[in-house]
């Protein structure tokens, strides 16, 4: 195993929550209504998915340009003020870091987001991070994943991903990795080459290294 891939929203950070409530009250602005279901449609998505969908629901003549404005805005005001590692993450982190296995950040969010998550869990924890700026297709599409490994100097056949949605899933899976899946809102089926689990605190370092050939 040359190189762990970590998501963030919903693997890494618990912030699927933060973005229900962001999202509430930007419909709540746009004169809609949003709910917990609207928001497993865009799991994994990228902003722009979210915010198409958001102004078809609403049926709000509002510039797609403005609503990602009041998303960037929420999104980061909340996660600036500090949010919650996900159980196991951080002592997951900090063994391969022991380890001396190389660690990168791969999320669809973009990059102000990502910076306000890592003000709180550490930049300096990871030695490459990709966001939704550094790519021209997010998840599902593989490229995200593919510069990542591009960034570290390794084979994606040689790297393990960690992911919660099934979009991360199919990146993941379509650049060639390992992937270990913690559903959160969506379900995730076991398929070959890749491990399901209810936790990251069900996984250690050695359990990585045997989904990736020797």
């Amino acid at each position: 195993m040359d190189a762990v891939f970590f998501d963030m929203d919903g693997l890494l950070v618990d912030s699927e929550r933060v973005w229900l409530e962001i999202e509430t009250g930007v419909m709540a602005r746009l004169g809609g209504r949003w709910t917990p279901e609207h928001q497993t449609r865009l799991i994994g998505g990228s902003m722009e998915s979210t915010i198409a969908y958001m102004l078809a629901v609403s049926g709000a003549a509002v510039a797609p340009e403005l609503v990602r404005e009041w998303m960037v805005a929420g999104m980061v005001a909340r996660l600036t003020a500090g949010v919650s590692v996900m159980p196991g993450s951080s002592e997951l982190l900090d063994a391969l870091r022991a380890e001396r296995v190389p660690v990168a950040l791969v999320t669809s969010s973009l990059g102000e987001i990502a910076d306000a998550v890592l003000k709180s869990v550490g930049r300096d924890r990871f030695d490459a991070v990709v966001t939704a700026d550094d790519v021209t297709r997010t998840k599902p599409d593989p490229e995200p994943y593919l510069t990542a490994a591009k960034l570290l100097g390794v084979e994606p056949v040689r790297c393990v991903v960690l992911e919660d949605s099934p979009n991360g899933v199919a990146a993941a899976t379509a650049a060639g990795c390992a992937v270990v899946a913690v559903p959160s809102l969506l379900p995730v089926e076991e398929a070959p080459g890749r491990l399901v689990v209810s936790s990251l605190t069900e996984i250690r370092v050695a359990d990585l290294r045997t989904l990736v050939a020797p």
